[in-house]
């Protein structure tokens, strides 16, 4: 595989990445060769971007043998076994650090300049370089993102030597090469441009990702829906132009964090969403209200018309709950009309049994999305499933209960959600 530059690269990296968009990981680069790389991979997955400047402790009489590595903030991750069978004592390894150390702050400030450093705990986080040879500092780099507090760490490279990628896949939590091809002599032959990266690229680079995209901002909204008006929050499409219409389900609201980590993970695949209430305060205090689904349905076709009247590509209904059975009969009510219609919907842990007669007449694409352990929602959903005359599928997350908590249940529902509205709704999805 022969790649143009360092940015298609970056952007056939990004595609076998895809499946870790949901996750909200962060984007490491390392300086300087992989920050152009890691910037196309960032863009694509809508992640944040930064650079993982490391430095390699090398044994002073050998050093190219490193017995350790250092990163900001003070993480150090030493090879004791080195340091033994290399008879380093302790005066060498203060000697090394303190060189390194004046090293490395040096270039994280060129870097980052003022910009704090992404903060990598808890996260899943994904370094990206632009090619392999020994991977030396590659595993320096996951070693020190894994003392930063990182979760999970993901290796990334367009291209490395079969021995390297088998010896570094056993060393991280999962690696990512796009190519291994035998006969390799260095990185920059599997490139037609492999120029040098300067200081400056790089800076502006990561300057350009830390930058906000003033066009995809959400603001406050005033929804004009069923006579009344309904808090909300929009975040305009990007790329993709349409948009993702939330409806919540009982006793929740547009603060919902469930819905708002789907969202977000929406916003990123370039959808724009809106979350609102459904209801009034005063409506919320009477618990009936919550379940009257043709009252929701009709605001939610009224909020559908608001959206078009403001931004006016395809729209998706996503639906949890009984907000999911709203949705539903929203979307048989008005059809799949290009320009008046619903281009798809999902159902997350959702009560499409409680749309009725409606569920016959639902035109748009359907996704319902049930945990493995909600036995009792997951058989109604199987009922209603039957009664679907429209494209649909029943997606099972094994071993989630109702609300999605356990570790990873909600990031797969997001990108279920993702890869079902990106499908149906953007363009030539026909």
């Amino acid at each position: 595989m022969l790649f143009a530059d360092r940015a298609e690269a970056g952007q056939q990296l990004a595609e076998a990445l895809r499946p870790l968009a949901s996750s909200d990981p962060v984007v490491l680069g390392l300086p300087r060769g992989g920050v152009p790389v890691a910037f196309r991979v960032a863009q694509e997955l809508g992640a944040a971007l930064d650079v993982i400047v490391v430095r390699k402790l090398g044994v002073p009489y050998h050093p190219e043998l490193g017995f350790g590595a250092i990163g900001e903030g003070g993480v150090r991750v030493i090879s004791e076994d080195i340091v033994r069978r290399g008879g380093v004592s302790e005066a060498d390894v203060a000697e090394v650090e303190g060189a390194e150390e004046a090293e490395l702050l040096r270039r994280a400030r060129a870097f980052r300049g003022d910009r704090p450093r992404v903060p990598l705990a808890g996260r899943t986080v994904i370094i990206v370089d632009d090619g392999i040879a020994t991977g030396a500092t590659a595993l320096a780099a996951c070693e020190v993102a894994r003392a930063q507090g990182a979760a999970r760490v993901v290796l990334a490279v367009p291209v490395a030597p079969p021995d390297a990628a088998e010896r570094l896949g056993g060393r991280v939590d999962e690696l990512v090469c796009l190519s291994t091809p035998y006969g390799f002599s260095a990185v920059g032959e599997w490139y037609r441009d492999f120029g040098q990266t300067p200081d400056e690229e790089v800076v502006a680079l990561l300057a350009r990702a830390a930058a906000p995209d003033p066009s995809r901002t959400a603001a406050e909204v005033a929804v004009e829906a069923g006579g009344v008006t309904l808090p909300g929050e929009l975040t305009p499409a990007g790329d993709t132009g349409a948009l993702v219409v939330f409806a919540h389900g009982s006793g929740s609201s547009r603060h919902s964090p469930r819905n708002r980590s789907v969202a977000t993970a929406l916003n990123r695949a370039g959808l724009g969403t809106l979350l609102f209430d459904l209801l009034t305060p005063a409506e919320e205090a009477d618990r009936a209200n919550v379940f009257d689904i043709e009252t929701l349905a009709g605001r939610l076709v009224d909020a559908t018309a608001w959206v078009r009247r403001r931004a006016p590509g395809p729209v998706g209904l996503f639906g949890a709950s009984t907000g999911a059975a709203a949705a539903l009969r929203a979307a048989a009510a008005v059809g799949t009309e290009r320009g008046a219609g619903i281009g798809a919907v999902v159902s997350r842990g959702g009560r499409p049994d409680l749309a009725g007669d409606s569920l016959g007449d639902v035109q748009a694409p359907t996704l319902l999305v049930v945990g493995g352990d909600d036995t009792r929602v997951l058989e109604l959903n199987r009922q209603a499933q039957d009664r679907l005359h429209c494209e649909n599928r029943l997606d099972v997350v094994p071993g989630a209960t109702h609300l999605f908590e356990e570790p990873g249940a909600l990031d797969e529902v997001a990108e279920l959600a993702r890869g079902w509205f990106t499908a149906h709704l953007t363009a030539g999805s026909g």
